[in-house]
């Protein structure tokens, strides 16, 4: 009995995450789509743990099950808003997306069975690490031995917020983002607002500092940090800053740049661009993750925030 219940919630687990991609993908309205995706984000992260695999369990569950659900849930509502002010939406591109989404599906399912089995990379990696300057294995992939994903994630990370902003009228660039916050001084949000941000700000830090050698990072931290700002920022505790303040341009490029400054010392340095001598691996890579943290965690947050919403929703600011 003892042996087959870990079984048992295995199969309980995988019939749970199997059943909520269902429903996320074949089941009727927008609202009942996002809520069936977020519950399916968080048993794949609980997924992740049961294959011990904690800073994949943690990015899935604050990135794709926690900032992602917010994410959807607010284009949800904007798009609400849309059709309520008389806009016909584009219900005409449902089904192209639904074709394209199949016929990734498809091309998915065909890599799988026609691509080789990749080699097993433990050896190669147990080798490595201790020229890694870090403890931590998935921080030695990320930021030592395949930093150039890494690097490109970033700038990625960065370019889908610029297209988000896109999205705002011209006389509002300067404005703040995403729609005015209205919260009761004495209310359930505004409590929060003033009691949370130090603790997630000490965890954000912590995980952080801690993905140097244990379990962390700076996509972890970062967006913990996010979640923070976005608390504050609902709490009306403060508004968020406007998108042309130059700190938040300067926080924004910080990740992206330092990764950049880091790559061309290694090319002068160490003969090849994000190449990281031994001995100061730990500090670069460190410096690395810091600035990361703090460009995810604004990038993400704004994303979320959306682009601002016309003068007449920042009336009040």
């Amino acid at each position: 009995m003892t042996t087959a219940l870990p079984l048992l919630l295995d199969a309980a687990l995988c019939a749970l995450i199997l059943g909520a991609a269902l429903a996320t993908v074949a089941g009727r309205g927008v609202f009942r789509a996002v809520v069936f995706f977020i519950t399916y984000g968080l048993a794949l992260s609980i997924a992740w743990v049961r294959l011990g695999a904690v800073d994949v369990a943690l990015a899935e569950a604050a990135i794709g099950a926690g900032l992602t659900g917010v994410l959807l849930l607010a284009a949800h509502g904007r798009l609400r808003r849309l059709r309520a002010a008389g806009d016909p939406g584009t219900g005409a591109a449902a089904w192209p997306a639904a074709l394209a989404g199949a016929g990734l599906t498809g091309a998915l399912i065909w890599a799988w069975f026609a691509l080789p089995l990749p080699e097993d990379p433990g050896p190669a990696l147990a080798g490595a690490m201790p020229h890694a300057g870090v403890g931590n294995p998935v921080t030695a992939v990320l930021l030592n031995f395949r930093a150039w994903d890494t690097l490109l994630e970033s700038i990625v990370l960065l370019a889908a917020l610029l297209g988000v902003w896109m999205l705002t009228r011209r006389q509002d660039w300067h404005a703040p983002p995403g729609l005015a916050q209205h919260t009761a001084s004495g209310g359930v949000m505004a409590g929060f607002g003033r009691v949370l941000p130090p603790i997630g700000l000490m965890v954000g830090v912590w995980l952080v500092w801690a993905g140097a050698e244990g379990t962390g990072g700076a996509f972890q931290g970062g967006t913990v940090l996010a979640g923070v700002a976005l608390l504050v920022f609902m709490a009306g505790l403060p508004p968020p800053p406007r998108i042309s303040a130059p700190g938040l341009r300067l926080a924004l490029v910080a990740g992206p740049a330092v990764f950049l400054m880091a790559g061309l010392a290694g090319a002068v340095l160490a003969g090849g661009f994000l190449t990281v001598p031994p001995a100061l691996a730990k500090p670069v890579i460190v410096t690395i993750e810091v600035a990361l943290a703090l460009s995810i965690a604004v990038t993400l947050a704004l994303m979320v925030i959306g682009p601002p919403e016309g003068e007449a929703s920042h009336g009040q600011r």
